[in-house]
């Protein structure tokens, strides 16, 4: 009993010694998890139902973007797996003949490396982040079909020189997009 009056067990949960060993770069806060989500969830929108109206950006893979954005600036393996799955698999949920779980699959895994690449490399330069976002479309679409072939047995075509040209398109829309979201220091 005294140890909860004199702050013994008590102290360990207000300790502020507990907090600092916890990663900056992990810790959120309701208001990034809010725009998180948010963010998320308007890119996922933006992949389902703008293509429909303006087929010109249906090559932007915008909840792939995010993905990745935020996976590699949270650095945490944990949280890029975490957030690579539930994009991922509200992304499957709500694209038309999408069988459930393969973007979860695959984003889980971009999401993971992405947040592994993070730890050993300088994101502030734009060139750094060029090169993982054409890295992680390429790895995404390449898992993707791999995983397609694998799984449901479709026989889906994974045509090289076209994923190198949306690649290189997704990388050159990533840069811009990542600045804005830094702007909103989200990361």
């Amino acid at each position: 009993m005294s140890d909860f009056s004199s702050g013994g067990l008590s102290a360990g949960f207000a300790d502020p010694s507990r907090q600092s060993r916890i990663p900056k770069a992990a810790r959120i806060t309701r208001a990034q998890v809010a725009a998180l989500a948010g963010i998320s969830l308007a890119a996922i929108m933006f992949q389902v139902y703008v293509p429909r109206f303006l087929t010109f950006l249906a090559y932007l893979e915008l909840p792939l973007l995010v993905t990745v954005y935020f996976s590699l600036m949270r650095r945490s393996p944990v949280i890029g797996i975490l957030l690579g799955a539930s994009i991922g698999l509200v992304q499957d949920a709500l694209t038309p003949h999408q069988p459930l779980g393969m973007f979860g699959i695959v984003k889980t895994l971009v999401g993971f490396f992405a947040a592994s690449f993070s730890q050993r490399f300088d994101l502030d330069h734009s060139a750094v982040r060029l090169i993982l976002s054409f890295f992680f479309f390429f790895f995404h679409q390449f898992f993707y079909w791999v995983l397609d072939r694998a799984l449901l047995g479709a026989n889906l075509s994974f045509s090289p020189g076209q994923t190198l040209v949306l690649a290189i398109l997704n990388s050159v829309v990533a840069v811009p997009l990542f600045r804005v979201l830094d702007r909103l220091h989200l990361g």
